[in-house]
Formats: C-alpha cells, structure tokens, sequence
C-alpha cells in the first residue's frame, strides 16, 4: 500500500502546485483584476491537496528509503527539507497574503513584490518535486539514466 501512496501523493502535490502556479502566472499576465482576485482567493482553499498530499510523500518515502543507499535516494532525502520549507515558510504564508490584499484589491508594490516571491518559490518547489519524480523512476526502473550520468563516479 505505501509504495502506491508514495508516488500518488507525490504526482498529487507537484500538479497542484504547478496548477496553482500557472494559474497565478496566467492570470497576472493575461486576466483581468477580478479574475486574479478569483485565482488568489482560491489558492489557499487549495492547500487541503497539495499539503496533506507532500506530508503523506514525505513521510511514505521516509519508511521506503530505510535500509536503502544511494545516490538518488540521498538526492531526494536531501531535497525534501527544501520542499517543505519552502512551503511552509513561503508558499503558504504568501498566499494568504496575496488572498488578503487581493480581497481588499490592494494591488500595490507589496502585492506585487509577494508575488514575484510566490512564483519564485514555486516554480524552485515545482522543479525540486520533478527532480524527486524523476529520481523515484529511475529507481524504479522505470526511467533509465542519461548516459552522462551512468559514466559518472558514483
């Protein structure tokens, strides 16, 4: 069972977030204000998905990474603090904000400065999650290795 949950909840918090990504990046660039209030008000509806979603990755890839060595496994045990930091530390708090002001339609320097943030972290969590997805293939055997990486020392 776990090493279904594991990938499920890992392809789950990488197309939420990205989904929360690229709606905010759409909708800045090409959506009117009530559009972007819309968008920025829902997101953090949205954290029922992804954050149960990266706890249940973490803790599953946890309990299958013992006794298991190498390097793409170390690759992603070190990735996920970043993950979750990021999260917790950036993500979640900025989108709250960005709700507040857009609810309030202040969309001034610091609304604009938080987003610019936002979508940084984002797309750094984005790429972090498709690295990890990319390693838990490769483990799997489901993805072979470039043949850069299979000439390098290990």
């Amino acid at each position: 069972m776990i090493k279904l949950v594991h990938p499920v909840a890992g392809v789950i918090a990488l197309f939420t977030i990205a989904t929360f990504w690229l709606s905010t990046a759409i909708t800045e660039m090409f959506a009117s204000r009530a559009t972007v209030v819309v968008v920025k008000m829902a997101i953090p509806w949205g954290f029922f998905l992804p954050v149960p979603a990266l706890a249940a990755a973490g803790g599953s890839g946890f309990v299958l990474s013992k006794g298991r060595l190498g390097r793409l496994v170390n690759a992603k045990k070190r990735r996920m603090p970043f993950i979750a930091a990021n999260g917790l530390l950036i993500l979640i708090p900025s989108a709250l904000f960005l709700a507040s002001r857009a609810r309030a339609n202040e969309f001034d320097a610091a609304f604009h400065a938080v987003q610019m943030l936002e979508l940084i972290a984002g797309i750094v969590n984005i790429t972090l999650l498709g690295l990890n997805l990319r390693d838990g293939l490769k483990l799997k055997g489901k993805l072979r290795s470039s043949p850069l990486e299979a000439s390098r020392p290990r």
